[in-house]
Formats: structure tokens, sequence, C-alpha cells
């Protein structure tokens, strides 16, 4: 009953001040008395409608006894129309003029600094640009100014800052202080997140003997690794083509988009195996079809071991001239030396063994077989002559035709005396005459 009282007191004593009746007087009463404005309070946020926009200012309607007055500058390029609603922050009922003060610019800085608050309590993404390169990383435009370390501009580090100025972007804030106005920001957290994702989506899709896009992520001596959309899988050298290849930097590059089959996958251990070759057929199916025995070839020279030449007759298809096969009559030390990688060369098909991916060539057998003509010109009994070309303990060898030489063994030397070693008898480059005793042409041998 007391407080009753007391509370009639106040607002006779209120009465009796002779402010009259209008809503000021009432409204400094209220400030006297200290009690609160009836409505929005100075420093709030509140919404208005624009009702007209002149050269310096625009006037909004917020709903009270008159009109807020914005210089057009707080709007920047945003110039809004008469009509729209736009927010704004209360500064003071009324100035000088007796218009209410608001501001456009300041309730935007408020809102900005709301907007990442939430963001960084609730672990939300935001909005930005690139606008600046600063020490260490980038500055980021988030309507204030944010840091972006290197270190979380990208899943990879990055090198060139300055082509990301002007970007716009997602970011996560990772640390944050609104006192000093501190923001410190990351992009490779997004990415993280998205790629996990697109990982788990990836990996439950993928089976065995599906053909998959993927792009190059790395290059190795024994692979290709191939992102295949958060998931990354190996192209082993030895499936990138059914011909030879020294390095897979030869037929790949970082970023180069690709198509592959997935040879093996082992979800337990989330490890992909795929190949490249396995899309198109196995040449090696149809070569008795393509190239039977006896067939002339052109291809270009891959390999020269010691024993031979490698020719390509075809991506994947590979045949190995022997250095017996080379020529007929040319038996040099190194038969090879004519013969460069890449060089384009002819041959003839010998032998083809699909089981063990083999073929034989022969380069000679492109020119009449020498040894048949020998015979037919130097029929057993001929007598022949030529200068000596070399001479070993079991006799001496005769230049009798280009290229083919004729061995007179020891024991066919002479009749009469017996010797030890035809170095006895005769000197390298000594003009002889001899009788031919055979021709064996399988063996390629002259007596």
């Amino acid at each position: 009953m007391e407080e009753k009282i007391k509370e009639v007191g106040k607002i006779e004593s209120f009465n009796d001040k002779k402010f009259g009746d209008s809503e000021e007087s009432f409204a400094k009463l209220l400030e006297e008395s200290g009690q609160k404005r009836i409505g929005p309070q100075e420093g709030e946020l509140i919404k208005g409608k624009v009702v007209k926009v002149q050269k310096d200012f625009v006037l909004v309607d917020v709903g009270l006894k008159s009109e807020g007055k914005i210089n057009i500058l707080e709007f920047g390029t945003k110039i809004p129309k008469e009509g729209d609603i736009i927010e704004v922050l209360l500064e003071q009922y009324e100035d000088n003029e007796g218009l209410i003060v608001l501001s456009k610019e300041k309730a935007d800085k408020i809102k900005v600094w709301d907007d990442i608050t939430y963001a960084y309590e609730h672990n939300k993404p935001i909005e930005g640009t690139i606008v600046a390169k600063v020490n260490k990383g980038l500055s980021v435009d988030i309507g204030v100014r944010a840091f972006l370390p290197g270190s979380h501009i990208d899943l990879r580090p990055v090198k060139n800052f300055e082509k990301l100025i002007g970007t716009t972007a997602k970011f996560k804030i990772i640390k944050f202080n609104k006192k000093r106005g501190n923001i410190v920001l990351s992009r490779r957290q997004i990415l993280e997140e998205e790629r996990e994702e697109l990982r788990r989506e990836t990996l439950a899709k993928l089976k065995e003997g599906e053909i998959v896009k993927g792009t190059v992520k790395n290059i190795t001596e024994y692979g290709v690794f191939i992102d295949l959309g958060g998931v990354d899988g190996l192209l082993h050298i030895s499936y990138i083509t059914w011909g030879r290849i020294n390095h897979p930097e030869e037929q790949f590059k970082i970023g180069d988009e690709v198509q592959v089959k997935v040879l093996k996958y082992d979800k337990a251990n989330e490890k992909v195996s795929l190949g490249l070759k396995q899309l198109t057929e196995d040449p090696w199916l149809r070569v008795h079809e393509k190239y039977p025995i006896g067939t002339k070839v052109k291809g270009k020279i891959v390999s020269l071991p010691d024993y031979g030449i490698f020719v390509e007759i075809e991506p994947g298809v590979e045949g190995l001239v022997h250095v017996s096969e080379i020529s007929w009559t040319k038996k040099s030390k190194n038969p090879l030396k004519n013969f460069n990688l890449g060089d384009i060369v002819e041959a003839v098909v010998l032998d083809v063994d699909p089981a063990n991916r083999k073929i034989s060539l022969g380069m000679k057998q492109l020119e009449p077989n020498p040894w048949l003509l020998l015979k037919e010109k130097f029929p057993i009994g001929t007598r022949v002559k030529g200068r000596i070309k070399n001479i070993t303990d079991f006799g001496v060898f005769i230049g009798v035709d280009e290229g083919i030489d004729g061995l007179v063994h020891i024991s066919d030397l002479t009749w009469s005396q017996r010797i030890k070693h035809p170095g006895e008898l005769y000197r390298k480059g000594d003009e002889v005459e001899a009788v031919v005793l055979k021709v064996a042409v399988e063996n390629e041998r002259f007596s």
C-alpha cells in the first residue's frame, strides 16, 4: 500500500512542473526522472524508408516524430531510391534543426562487426575480396580489413600472391579481436572442408573397372598421382602406355585433365590403382594378323643395346633386329655405330611370338642373300685370287668377294710342309691364289 502511495506521489510531482502537455515536455520529464524513452534508443540499429533523395542528403522516415537526414556520401556508390527500406543507426533524437540524426555508414560498420562476430562464433564462412599484398600474406576486405596469412591461402603453397588480388572468395575466421580490430582469415580451411566432402562422395561411388576423370597432381619417376576428387590415385608408369616410356613427364604435366580406368580399389586403406593404356586394346592381340612372317615394316629406333636394335613399329609394339640380322657381310666389332635413337628404319618380320610379346626383325633380308650368289659365282674347284685380310692360329682369311672372306684352314695351306702357325708362310696383305672347296650358305662360310 505504501509503494502505491509513493508511485502516485511521483506522478503528482511530475504534474506540478509547468511543462504543459506536449510530447517534448513529457520526454524531458522522463529524462529528468531517469526513465528511458519509449521506442528505439539512441545507438540502436533501426529500419527506415527513403522518402527523398537530394543532391547532398537522403531523407529517411524511421517512424518517429520527424525524419532523419543522412549525408549522401555515406552511401558511397550505392545511392538508394525513394521507397527503399534501409537499415540505419539512430545517433540522436534531434539536432539543431529538429531532425533525427541517423547514420548509414555507422550502421553498416556495426552490421559488419555483428556479421563477423556471428561467423566467428558459429564457425561460418564469410565472403571477402582480396585487395592487397602485405607482409607474409594478403589483405582482405570483408567490410573491414582482415589478414590472410600466406600459409592459409590455398592447400598448396602459393608463390605469386599478386595474381589473387581482386578475386573474391569465402574464408573462415580463425582469430578475432574486436577491440583491437584484429581479424585473421583462412581460405585453406574452406578448401580442406570442401575437399573432405568431395572425398567422401568420391569414395562412395568409386568402383573397380570404372572409367573416371581426374587432374594430374604430382609426377614422379615411377608414376603419376591423379586427383579424382578429394582422392588421389596412382597411375604407375607401366600402366601409362602399351609402348616404351622412360619418364611420365614425357606424356604428362601437372594440371592436365585425364581419363583413366580404376584397376584396383583398396577400401580399407583408401588406395586406388589406375590405368591409362587399359582404355585401348592391347596391340599384341593382333600382331599375328597384322605382321605375318615376311612382312616389310618401318619404325623408329627406341633402344640400342649391345645385342641389337629395338624398333617401334606401332605404339606398344617393338621388334628386335639382332646384330646378326643387320648385314649379310659387314661383321664389324660395332655393327650399331651407324644407327641412332629416333632413326626411322625398315626391316622384315622374321618371327612373331605374341605370348612373350616378341617380334624378331631383320634388316639384311631387305637385300638379296650374297651367299646364294657366291655359290653360283664360285662353284667348287674354282680358282680365286685375293689378299690376306687376317691370320689366325687355325688359318688365313682371304678377301674374295665384296664383304666376303674365304677361310683357308691351316691343314689346307701346304701338302709338303708341317707348320705350327700360318704366319710362318704368309703375312697380312699378301696376294694369294686358292681353290674353292665349299660354300655353306646356311652357316655363311666360304672354304
